[in-house]
């Protein structure tokens, strides 16, 4: 079964799609340290999904598993590739902490966005709402917790799917 995908171009805060990127990936074992510390990021290479962190100053702290974490300051960029390969979302800086979300994702990646806070419950639930209907969804939709302003769009497909914390890279 081919996974449906949901397209994204949102704004969120870097502190909402890190919190995306430590539950899609390493939640069960990130230090709590670096849990708590907002300029710890985790970074990823490989042929089995890949977070890439561009940033004005960034260091290697610890090496868990397949995760690398990195304190980086200055962020510029965010590159995001699921272990599955269906979600790719790029988060660009636009000001200070806010940015630009682009890409598609699935829909377990789509619970994540939601569990960060980088979708608005409003908007998700008019999103699965169209999905189960068939409806377009390229109407503005309200804002998302940090207030912002999303363009979403789902062509007419249905979301299926379960929550898999961890296992989308």
């Amino acid at each position: 079964m081919l996974e449906k995908l949901v397209s994204i171009e949102t704004t969120c805060t870097l502190e909402n799609f890190r919190r995306f990127l430590i539950q899609s990936t390493c939640m069960s074992f990130i230090p709590e340290g670096y849990f708590r510390d907002p300029e710890v990021f985790p970074e990823k290479e490989g042929d089995t999904g890949s977070i890439y962190i561009e940033a004005a100053d960034k260091v290697s702290l610890k090496k868990i598993r397949d995760i690398t974490f990195v304190n980086a300051r200055d962020i510029l960029g965010i590159i995001y590739v699921s272990k599955s390969g269906n979600t790719k979302l790029k988060w660009r800086e636009s000001r200070g902490e806010l940015g630009k979300l682009t890409g598609e994702a699935s829909t377990n990646s789509l619970v994540n966005l939601f569990t960060a806070r980088v979708l608005s419950k409003e908007y998700t639930d008019q999103l699965l709402a169209r999905a189960e209907s068939g409806e377009e969804a390229e109407e503005s939709l309200p804002p998302s917790p940090s207030e912002q302003y999303e363009t979403q769009t789902l062509g007419s497909q249905e979301l299926e799917g379960t929550l898999n914390v961890e296992g989308d890279v």
